[in-house]
């Protein structure tokens, strides 16, 4: 009767071991890398000034146009109300390469951005962070002498107001409907002095004010033509 030969384990030679080291090094890197790619980059800009309408608000828009805004503060100067505020929006092709453009420009805010004069009023202090698989820099300034920085900085203001027209728009809306009135007036003079920029982030409400006959009709109208300023004409209508 033969005798089963005991099975031996075979041992992994020193360069197979290398090599497979090698793959599985290559593998984990390449995994990493296509994750990376796989996150948009972005740009945020935060402003904080005490006592001011709001005093606090953060935008955030990333390579793929998807974008959030928050803010916190009184409802207007004037007002004792206060409101925290939260949306999602997209913003439009041509801001949010010129949002990128501009950001390139300025070195992804990863030198001296800050002018560095204290002589010069406080005018808010302002935040602007660049992140993607490969960056992840910032600067914090009160005014910046770089070109740049200032059209971003006029950039990001200006859809912030829009946006804080929404948000004020929101809150009458559903708690004091005969401030929509004037309201909607200083934003359609807004409009037309092309001072607000990425309408298209307040429709919604422009078109729940629109759609609601419990509004007067003139501040229905006004609420129309802002649309149809923005080019977004009403729907349903």
């Amino acid at each position: 009767m033969t005798r089963e030969q005991p099975l031996r384990a075979h041992a992994c030679s020193p360069r197979s071991a290398l090599c497979i080291a090698l793959i599985l090094l290559a593998a984990s890197l390449l995994f990493t890398t296509s994750t990376l790619a796989a996150e948009p980059a972005s740009v945020t800009f935060s402003l904080d000034f005490p006592n001011s309408s709001p005093e606090h608000y953060k935008i955030l828009v990333q390579s793929d146009g998807q974008a959030h805004y928050e803010s916190s503060g009184k409802i207007s100067a004037d007002s004792d109300a206060r409101d925290d505020y939260a949306t999602d929006f997209v913003f439009s092709d041509a801001t949010r390469a010129r949002v990128f453009e501009l950001a390139a420009q300025a070195h992804y805010f990863s030198g001296k951005v800050d002018s560095g004069n204290k002589k010069l009023a406080f005018t808010g202090a302002k935040k602007l962070i660049y992140k993607d698989g490969q960056r992840d820099s910032s600067a914090e300034y009160n005014y910046s002498s770089q070109p740049a920085v200032q059209q971003l900085t006029t950039l990001f203001q200006s859809v912030a107001a829009t946006l804080e027209y929404g948000r004020r728009l929101v809150y009458y809306h559903h708690y004091q409907k005969l401030a929509l009135d004037d309201e909607l007036k200083h934003m359609e003079d807004e409009t037309k002095r092309g001072n607000l920029v990425e309408l298209n982030a307040v429709t919604a409400v422009l078109q729940q004010i629109y759609d609601d006959s419990s509004v007067m009709n003139v501040v229905r109208a006004r609420a129309q033509r802002i649309m149809i300023l923005s080019k977004t004409p009403p729907a349903g209508h």
